[in-house]
This record gives C-alpha cells, structure tokens and sequence, in this order.
C-alpha cells in the first residue's frame, strides 16, 4: 500500500509539472518580451526612438535607403557607481505633455526603479522633441539614490550607442570635435582600434575646449550626439571603433573627477544631450546643432563687411622684423589689391606687457602709431596680433596684479608652454580689466582697425581652484571674449576681430563672439577646406578666412581657400626675405603673377560672402571631393583631386533649367549641363573651379 501510495503521489506531481511547464513558459515569455518590446515609440521626423520594459532604447530611421543602424535594444543611459554599472531600470510609468517655450514641441517622462541588494535608484528619463528640428531628440536623466547608504559615483553617460556597420569603405567617417598637441584632423575615416575621448576640458597644458558633437556617418545615414549646455562643460564625448568589433560607438560621459558622494535620497541631474540623424556628411547634424543653441540663447554677431576683405600679415618677416620692413611691404600689399595688413608678434616688450619694445622701437609707442598711419596712407587696415589670457612670469603686469592668475588644485599658476607665461583668469575682475586697457592702447592709443587674437590656449581653460566654484574660469571664458568684442566695437565700430586658436578645433561658444573665423595653422589644404566646411555649418554668416597661403600645400593653394568661400591671405616677404628666417616667404616675380590672379579673382567673385551649399556633397564618401557656393542663380563648384579623369555627376541642378559651364580659374567654356543629363566630364590635377550659369 505504501508503494502504491507514493506511486500515486510522484504520478501527481509529474501531472502537476506538466500543467505548470506551460505557465513557466508563458512567464518566461512574458519577462522576455517585456525586456524587448517597446513601451513607448517616439517618431521624430525620420527618427525613430523605441523605450522598453528595462528603460533601455534603440533608434532606428525613416530615411530614404537607410538601412538599420542597431539590431537590439541598448543602454543608452548609464550611471556608474562604486565600480557597478547600473543600467537597467523597471519600468514603471510615461507621461506625454506639450510645451510651448521656447519652442513648441512634445516632452515625455519616463520612470523607472532600479532595486539589486543594497543599491536602489530611481530613474527619470526625460525626452523632449520640438516641432523645428525633426530628426532631433534631446535627453535627460534625473537619478535619485533611494538607497538606505551613501554611495560614490564615478560617472554618468547619455546617448550612448553602437552604430552598426554596413560593409562601407570605409565603415565609417567621422567629425571629432576636441583639441589637443596633435592639432589632428577633425574629418576622418573610422579605423578598426579607433578611439578619442573627446574631453571638452583641458587636455594638455595649453589645449581645450572645442565643438561638444560627435558625428559618425556611414553612406546611408549621419548620427550625431552631443551636449546642449550653453557654455563649455567637463565632458567626454568618446568615439571607438574597437580592434574586435565592427560597430562604432559614441556617446556623450561625465567623469566625477574628485570622489564624489552620491547621498541617500539625494538626485543628480545629466546635462540635456541629443541625438541627431540626417543624411550626408557631418554638416546638416552641425548646422542644426547651432541653429538650435542660438535658438536657446546663444547669441552669434553681425557679420562685419570688411572681415571679408583680403590679407597681407607681417608673420613672414618673423618675431625679428624691423620696422622698415614692414613699411617697406606696403606699396607692394597695395598693388595685388589686399586690402588689410597685419602687425604680427615681437612689437611687444612681453606677454601682459604690451607696450612697444624699446629694444626694436626706440620712440616707444609713437613708432606703432606711426606704422598705423602709414598703413591707412596706402589705403590699407590696420590689424594687430595679440595672444590674450597670457602674461610671462617676468612681466610687470603680473607684478602689480599677481592675483590675476588661474590656480591650479596644488596652488600652482597654470601655465602656457607655448608662450613661456601664465595663463590670465577670464573671470577675475583684474584680469578683465587688464585685458580692457589693452584693447585701448591698440584701438584707441595706436589707432588699429582689428584685432588678430592668437594662441591655442585660447580655446579652453583649466579650473581655477582659487575661485569658490573652480568651473568658473572655463564656462566665464566666452564672455570674456564677448567683452573683448564690445570693448573693441565702442572704439571701432567696424572693428574686425579674428580669433585664431592655433591648430586647435574651435570652441563653439567662443564663435559667438568673434567676426573671422580662420583655419588657424592648418598642417594640409585639406585642414583648409574641412574646417571651412564646419565653420560654414556653425556659424554661416561669420567671416572665414584660409589663413596664409604659404601654410597650404605646396605654399600656394589658394585654390582650397577659394574654392570654400573663404578669405584670401598670405605672409609674403618684399622686396628680400628677412635673414633670421628659415623658409624663404620672397614674392619673386614669378609667385607675383600668380598671387596677382588669385587676389583679383577674390574680389571679381567674393564667394567668401556668398551661399555654402553644404548639404549637396559627402565630404567622406563623394569623389572627387566636392564644394558648391551658391551666388544669384549661378553654382560654384569647386573639385580636389591629385590627379582625376573621368566623370563627375552635378548636384543642385534646377529641373528644367540648361546651364552653362565654364572653368572661370582657366576662362575655358565647357559646354552646357542639365538636370536631366548632370555628368561632367573632366580631368585636371589639384582643383578645378567652375562657374555654372542659367542659360535665360
């Protein structure tokens, strides 16, 4: 009996487990399509934005021939604490409102719980779109430790996302917006082992700062993130493309650099970061991330018209010029038609101290004005180079005004490699006030007509712990320059003001307030053209000027600089190179022609002024590399190739509309070209320009 009593129980049970595989299975099920089935789906234009059960998101796009950009749901929002990555929330619930200011669009809520052991977090995932920029999604994160225990935390992370490679050649492109020693490209292919932090703080001792966006971009489809602070933040950006992987991932981090307690019940807030998806190259995610700061508050100038005139810049006769030659150059400037000349380092007795050099001018400051005058007597304008924020440890303004310096988090000055000086806190009261009188002496006193404010340490600045909040001194340095700006116009109302961050990739809040944008040492003509591509994405309207042409390839390609729209300018040397000098900058008679032709073409076509068509070319995958300016109905194009023959198709076109083509640079006719039948047929080295005009 006992047997076949337990005989019968072990038969119940097997019926029991049976019955109940099916509900295990359905509840597995269940779990598992929680995990991977959205519960909130935004469309935004041509991006798609999916929310599942564990808050975790996948993108996908709209976009005419765009294949997938991910395969699975990802943790695109991080927080990492006490070594632990905590990256998956349960969902719990969404709320969908409208807003109206300061542009109307659709916010939604989405919260969530995160419980493992002793760990507990609440997550509030806040995504906003607005009407005016479909295909951009910003986002915010609010966490809030409901843990019983402090904890430390070491990072947070948005946007982070592994973009998946189709097969191009290459994989990917991208734009990369940091600065450093390198002064590398800021366009390049995507190679396996790629990675680049992309810290928007200082990254060696005199770079920092630069454009807080990244953008990857495959043939299909260009994806950008990036921060939306109205000034310059301490965050990373990371791009990668790792040795075993074939996807590319970016992200926009914050690292908690000191050791920082994240407390019971208290919150800590990201900053709104987005994502942007748009077809092409890197310009369109560019220009629309600019276009929508400005609209939050970012205030960029008026373009100032003689920004646009061309440049002759003293730099070719080196720190040890003399004043006569210089003087000396002048009748020649004014024969090839430039229109601006440029008083470069080594007037000054130091960094800080920028009074005339009694040692070169014997009269002191009245020699600088007299050279002004001179200028303006040869028709010209007056600019003078100034490297602002510095003063050598020697100099005496640091001797009356010691407290002017940033300090480091050891006491210690922060110092400028580059200059053998200090660097000048932004936002110190003496520091600006300091800065204030010298742009009087050089704008009022001396009678300059623009400022060419010069130096890599220019571009970002260090924390200054000698401040009650150390963050100070870098998000102050664009209204330093904003009041370099004012201070300069109230004395020159026309006054041009470049800013020329040497080799580094511009601080975007430092644009705001300048009126020339420059390549700023550019190592390539290839340098010339992409960085003319980014500032015509950011700031449209502000002058761009290609630096001297003697910087380009083979010293004399002022063909990239024309070719974008950017401003013509050189560093020749007249009638003798000045002996201290290595490289000869001699205008013989034979560059003569050439820069004579180039400068008159400048100011016959002055597509410096005119209409970039950014969105027409890939700057990555389109061959040969392509720029279009648009100027009353007619096309610009400008090709680069070392050595091209064969077909090359016109964008742009208008339907129903012939058109004439001709290489104005060579004044040869090419024929006529139509929408229908776009193919040109060409073979040159180097450039090509031509004009391409309605038939009427």
């Amino acid at each position: 009996m006992k047997m076949q009593k337990k005989s019968e129980i072990m038969n119940s049970l097997k019926t029991v487990l049976l019955l109940m595989i099916p509900l295990v299975l359905f509840l597995f099920s269940c779990d598992g399509q929680k995990e991977n089935t959205s519960v909130l789906t935004i469309n935004q234009g041509d991006l798609v934005l999916e929310v599942n059960g564990n808050l975790k998101t996948k993108l996908s796009v709209t976009l005419d021939s765009a294949k997938p950009i991910m395969n699975d749901f990802q943790s695109s929002e991080q927080l990492i604490i006490s070594n632990n990555v905590i990256n998956e929330f349960q969902f719990d619930n969404v709320e969908e409102k409208s807003i109206d200011e300061p542009l109307k669009g659709r916010q939604w809520v989405i919260t969530g719980s995160h419980d493992n052991q002793s760990l507990s977090f609440d997550k509030k995932l806040i995504i906003t779109a607005y009407e005016k920029y479909p295909d951009l999604l910003m986002t915010k994160v609010e966490y809030t430790n409901t843990s019983n225990e402090d904890v430390f935390v070491e990072k947070w992370v948005n946007n982070n996302y592994r973009i998946l490679s189709q097969g191009d050649e290459p994989a990917f492109w991208t734009f990369q917006g940091s600065s450093s020693t390198e002064r590398d490209d800021w366009i390049k292919p995507l190679e396996s082992g790629f990675y680049q932090k992309n810290f928007m703080g200082m990254n060696d001792t005199d770079y920092g700062g630069g454009i807080p966006v990244t953008s990857v971009w495959r043939l299909d489809v260009n994806i950008a993130v990036g921060h939306l602070a109205l000034v310059p933040k301490q965050v990373n950006l990371p791009t990668e493309l790792p040795l075993k992987d074939t996807n590319a991932h970016i992200g926009v981090s914050k690292d908690f650099t000191e050791r920082t307690l994240f407390k019971s019940n208290d919150k800590i807030e990201t900053l709104e970061t987005f994502i942007s998806v748009s077809k092409g190259d890197y310009f369109t995610n560019l220009s629309r991330y600019s276009s929508l700061m400005q609209d939050r508050g970012i205030k960029i100038v008026e373009p100032e018209p003689d920004a646009f005139e061309s440049i002759w810049c003293a730099w070719g006769y080196g720190r040890t010029f003399t004043l006569d030659e210089v003087v000396g150059t002048l009748p020649k400037v004014k024969e090839l038609g430039i229109k601006w000349a440029v008083l470069d380092d080594g007037f000054q007795i130091a960094e800080g101290d920028w009074d005339a050099d009694p040692k070169k001018f014997p009269k002191g400051n009245l020699e600088i004005k007299g050279l002004v005058d001179d200028i303006h007597e040869h028709g010209l304008k007056a600019k003078i180079w100034w490297t602002p924020l510095a003063a050598d440890p020697h100099s005496n303004a640091l001797k009356e005004d010691s407290d002017m310096k940033i300090i480091q988090k050891d006491g210690s000055p922060q110092f400028i490699t580059w200059w053998n000086a200090y660097y000048l806190s932004p936002s110190k009261e003496k520091a600006i006030e300091h800065t204030k009188e010298i742009v009087h002496l050089f704008m009022e006193e001396w009678g300059f007509d623009g400022l060419k404010m010069d130096g890599q340490h220019m571009n970002g600045v260090a924390l200054d712990y000698s401040l009650d909040n150390p963050e100070d001194a870098p998000e102050k340095l664009p209204d330093f320059f904003q009041m370099i700006y004012d201070e300069a116009r109230s004395i020159k109302p026309n006054a041009v003001i470049e800013n020329c961050p040497c080799g580094a990739c511009m601080s975007y809040f430092n644009m705001a307030s300048m009126n020339q944008a420059v390549s700023s040492d550019p190592t390539s003509s290839w340098q010339i053209r992409h960085k003319g591509k980014t500032y015509k994405a950011l700031v449209p309207n502000t002058a761009y000027y290609g630096d001297h042409v003697e910087l380009s390839d083979n010293a004399d390609d002022f063909a990239s600089s024309f070719g974008i729209g950017a401003v013509l300018g050189t560093k020749f040397t007249w009638p003798n190179d000045n002996p201290d000098e290595r490289r000869s900058h001699l205008l013989t008679p034979e560059k003569e022609k050439v820069w004579k032709k180039w400068f008159s073409l400048y100011d016959e076509k002055m597509l410096s002024k005119e209409n970039y068509l950014g969105d027409l070319y890939d700057l990555g995958y389109d061959k040969p590399e392509t720029h279009v300016i648009k100027k009353e109905g007619a096309l610009y194009y400008a090709f680069y190739d070392s050595d091209w023959n064969g077909e090359i198709t016109l964008k742009g076109l208008d339907e129903e509309t012939t058109y004439r083509v001709r290489d104005y640079f060579n004044e040869k006719d090419l024929g006529e070209i139509s929408k229908s039948k776009p193919i040109l047929n060409a073979a040159f080295k180097n450039f090509l320009l031509i004009e391409v005009t309605p038939i009427l």
